[in-house]
């Protein structure tokens, strides 16, 4: 069986799991959370955590441990609080 591992040195997650997390996160933390599929080229779509924004490429694809961290940087989140 596939286990899906969330620490954040191995990270295994697709572009819907973060999208998912950071609503969570934004809901726990009082800060709004909106997606904008239209806002992006193709597949790409913009996620905003309160003023900041970072772009989901495929939300059906895995993100690459560098991708995550990266998305995790532009909307000022910790990775291991997702």
């Amino acid at each position: 069986m596939h286990e899906r591992s969330f620490s954040s040195d191995n990270i295994r997650m697709t572009g819907n799991e973060f999208i998912r997390k950071v609503k969570a996160y934004g809901k726990k933390q009082g800060v709004a959370v909106t997606l904008n599929a239209s806002r992006g080229k193709g597949s790409h779509q913009t996620l905003y955590f309160g003023s900041a924004f970072t772009i989901v490429r495929n939300p059906k694809d895995e993100l690459k441990t560098g991708t995550f961290h990266g998305m995790c940087s532009q909307l000022c989140i910790k990775p291991n609080d997702l």
